[in-house]
């Protein structure tokens, strides 16, 4: 698990619309990278709203948010499509970036355990130093959680 004090992993991952995103390019701003299971579960999608819904708050403080799960960018365009979703979605198929951050895990799910992504979100401050490392987060009241914690950076 990353450490908070740290330069941020970096990656350069699709979106929804196949363009990519390279977090070396977000430098100067706050940026907020969640981690999710899957597009359009119940508490994925309440996750995604709230963010969004929270979006000009966040760009008030320079900042930007950014979810990333291993959904292909279909799929994700489905999920913003669907919801109307305002947060930028990246795709990671493989892995790597959910593996530099520490997010894909052994879960138990009725007693089976496989491999998944354990919901997790990450505080990047301008400098590309990482300020908060929160593993293992809930969906419901998150978004403004993270929006307090972005405002305490000002």
């Amino acid at each position: 698990m990353l450490q908070p004090g740290i330069h941020a992993p970096d990656f350069s991952l699709p979106d929804a619309d196949m363009e990519l995103c390279k977090l070396a390019k977000l430098k100067g701003k706050v940026v907020v990278v969640y981690f999710y299971p899957r597009d359009d579960t119940p508490g994925c999608t309440t996750q995604a709203i709230e963010f969004g819904d929270l979006e000009n708050e966040f760009a008030r403080h320079d900042a930007v948010v950014i979810g990333i799960s291993r959904d292909d960018c279909i799929s994700h365009a489905a999920f913003r499509d669907k919801h109307g979703l305002a947060v930028r979605l990246l795709s990671d198929v493989e892995g790597k970036v959910c593996g530099k951050y520490g997010v894909w895990q052994e879960k138990e799910v009725d007693g089976v355990k496989r491999m998944g992504i354990l919901r997790s979100t990450f505080i990047i401050d301008r400098a590309g130093v990482l300020r908060h490392a929160l593993y293992g987060v809930g969906t419901k009241g998150h978004a403004t959680e993270i929006l307090n914690l972005v405002k305490a950076l000002d």
